[in-house]
């Protein structure tokens, strides 16, 4: 079913403003997105590859972090819960002090600088900070590097972090469960999270992985990719049957209000416990590829932006589902936003975010 938004945006513009009050806690697997920018004018003799000339570095929040970094730019009050690498360096009197890892030093910074509350990020001395280099030249990547571990947290490093996300509960609008597999989120920490979340009357926005297919009953939504879709009901999704089908499945599976299921240039599709028929919101956006960036030429039946880069598109929506729907709007007018803020996120390269003074262009566009 598709619908036309055009009356809801008058309406979504001006909900843009009571982001500032929201107050939201994101829960999950902390990334450092670390860039090295160079230049590139020939290949190796040593190899068919380009030789980078090195020009500068730049850190920003990934995974997790970057879905506080979206709701931060947005104007929301966002505190962040989640584990970073640890080293012991030896203090005067022979005693061992915890300190972040290189990584997780670079990170807070990252947060202080978004404004992000870090008091829930902990340093675990059994794990290093999950780091993701993306070498990036001629205005495309060249290369990504990860460093990371997927070690389940000790019990009392799960323990404690439940308690502080506990503690805040009260202060929290929504709860985001940014789940990248890398460990901190398993079974049985989501359901414990979702039990006293449901108890609080604190709506939960999920982002799943593949590993965990049960983990995340009661959630208000779920927000997952056509292939992560795919996967959870064992076959392809490759028409609007298929993807209705896998839907309805989800909701069913999850035992969740609703499911989004994010399908790149075809926009989104909305199932939603209540209601019997799904929703879908086309794409504001178009796809072309990193050689024909800056070109003329661009197909004629083709309309919205250019896409540069889809790195945290999916932060995106989810981010933005969540604030939207915490501040009061309906799922289905949450979901046509956090699909109009996706659209202008891929039009930048690298990890991004919106503001709402784009956000609000955005909308105006469509408008017109």
């Amino acid at each position: 079913m598709s619908t036309d938004f055009a009356n809801s945006i008058p309406r979504l513009k001006r909900l843009l403003p009571r982001f500032r009050k929201m107050h939201i806690g994101v829960l999950g697997d902390l990334m450092l997105d670390r860039y090295l920018w160079g230049t590139a004018d020939r290949l190796s003799a040593e190899a068919p590859v380009p030789v980078v000339n090195f020009v500068s570095q730049s850190d920003c929040l990934g995974g997790a972090g970057n879905v506080a970094a979206n709701l931060a730019a947005l104007g929301a009050h966002v505190e962040l819960f989640g584990v970073v690498g640890g080293t012991k360096s030896l203090e005067k009197k022979g005693s061992q002090k915890l300190q972040d890892d290189e990584a997780g030093s670079a990170l807070r910074a990252c947060l202080r600088k978004a404004r992000i509350g870090g008091r829930g990020v902990l340093a675990d001395a059994h794990r290093i900070t999950t780091v993701k280099t993306r070498i990036i030249a001629l205005h495309r990547q060249i290369v990504r590097i990860d460093h990371e571990r997927y070690d389940a947290l000790p019990a009392e490093m799960e323990e404690k972090l439940f308690r502080l996300l506990l503690s805040s509960l009260k202060q929290l609008d929504a709860v985001v469960l940014s789940d990248y597999d890398k460990g901190l989120i398993t079974d049985g920490f989501a359901e414990r999270v979702l039990h006293a979340c449901h108890q609080g009357n604190v709506p939960v926005f999920v982002k799943p992985k593949t590993s965990r297919l049960y983990a995340y009953r009661g959630a208000r939504a779920i927000v997952c990719n056509t292939k992560e879709a795919g996967f959870y009901v064992t076959r392809a999704l490759t028409d609007e049957k298929s993807i209705e089908e896998a839907g309805r499945a989800l909701l069913a599976r999850f035992g969740c209000a609703a499911v989004v299921i994010t399908r790149r240039v075809k926009g989104m599709s909305i199932f939603e416990e209540s209601s019997p028929r799904h929703l879908h919101i086309p794409a504001t956006s178009f796809e072309v590829t990193y050689a024909r960036v800056g070109q003329p030429g661009i197909a004629r039946g083709a309309t919205g932006r250019q896409v540069f880069d889809v790195t945290g598109a999916g932060d995106t929506v989810l981010s933005v589902l969540a604030l939207a729907v915490a501040a009061g709007a309906s799922l289905a007018d949450a979901a046509f936003l956090a699909n109009t803020a996706a659209g202008v996120v891929v039009g930048k390269l690298g990890t991004a975010s919106v503001s709402p003074e784009e956000l609000a262009a955005a909308l105006g566009e469509i408008q017109e």
